[in-house]
């Protein structure tokens, strides 16, 4: 291999991750969605284990259902909090 494929190897990686990085922030629930089904088709009986335990990695997080988690699939979330009032800094001299 030569360095200019090693470096371009390096940027299609860091393409693709940045990619995948701007979908699940741009899109989230389109995202989840996704990952949900891939998770679904890798995790199915009958698979290797090693299959079985990306699709179980892969699975997204599930919404806890308080109104604090931010996860907005009710559509009901309370405001946010009154953020506090700044407080001033204290400086001590050093010894």
């Amino acid at each position: 291999m030569s360095t200019f494929e090693l470096v371009q190897g390096a940027i299609i990686a860091l393409v693709v991750v940045s990619a995948y990085v701007a979908f699940r922030k741009l899109l989230p629930k389109t995202s989840t969605r996704v990952m949900a089904r891939v998770s679904a088709s890798l995790n199915r009986p009958g698979r290797a284990g090693v299959v079985r335990s990306l699709g179980r990695r892969l699975q997204p997080a599930t919404a806890t259902g308080s109104c604090g988690d931010g996860c907005g699939s009710c559509g009901s979330c309370g405001p946010a909090a009154p953020k506090s009032e700044a407080q001033p800094l204290h400086f001590k001299p050093r010894n």
